[in-house]
């Protein structure tokens, strides 16, 4: 089954925790969170202790995908605020490996996050400690952008190196028709952010949309 990830940046902001609930209720699998520092991208967004209050209303897998300078320095702070997994870009850290390794010491899954135009050759030599693997389908930063079409050739790619065991999720511009065309190529993982937040508005709603994702 491909899992739906609702990311809380797109989620009224003065209304995060009725979101949450609403999305966990309408089926989401798991939550994504953006992580963003103001450096590696403009934007400032998250900070660990939002992601621990809302750990407290949801059962849910809570995704820390870092969008941060140095993300070494924050990995236990987000452990701590109750994520699930870490993602990271290969960008932000001087040593992939080990700043992958350290998440594995916590217990956590630990994810790559390559942008449009970072190549999946960064994977070569830690593919085997990497439990998730995020395709950014737009370039980081904020939310509503287009779906960037070469991504696709990324992910049928990654499909083709991967254990069947990764998962392989896509992040950005993702509606029905590009779900599909992710899914075909290999993807079992989808975040959705504005195509499920503005376009609904119940619970109703919000599973009427995940179930048009998952195809």
């Amino acid at each position: 089954m491909v899992l739906i990830c609702p990311s809380m940046l797109s989620a009224d902001p003065t209304r995060l925790g009725d979101e949450l609930t609403a999305v966990e209720a309408a089926g989401a699998d798991c939550i994504h969170w953006d992580i963003m520092d103001g450096n590696f991208v403009e934007a400032i967004t998250f900070g660990a202790h939002v992601v621990a209050a809302h750990r407290k209303i949801s059962k849910l897998r809570f995704d820390a995908h870092l969008m941060v300078e140095n993300p070494d320095r924050n990995i236990e702070k987000f452990v701590k605020a109750g994520a699930d997994s870490i993602i990271v870009h290969p960008e932000t850290t001087k040593h992939l490996h080990r700043t992958l390794s350290n998440i594995k010491t916590f217990g956590k899954l630990a994810g790559v996050a390559l942008n449009p135009a970072t190549s999946i050759s960064c994977l070569d030599y830690c593919s085997d400690i990497v439990d998730i693997v995020l395709v950014m389908s737009v370039n980081p930063g904020c939310s509503g952008q287009k779906f960037i079409d070469s991504q696709l050739d990324k992910i049928l790619a990654l499909r083709k190196i991967l254990p069947k065991t990764t998962e392989i999720c896509v992040d950005g511009g993702i509606n029905d028709i590009t779900a599909k065309l992710c899914i075909q190529r290999g993807a079992n993982s989808l975040v959705t952010g504005s195509f499920l937040f503005k376009s609904a508005n119940t619970p109703t709603d919000y599973a009427e949309v995940i179930r048009k994702l998952r195809g």
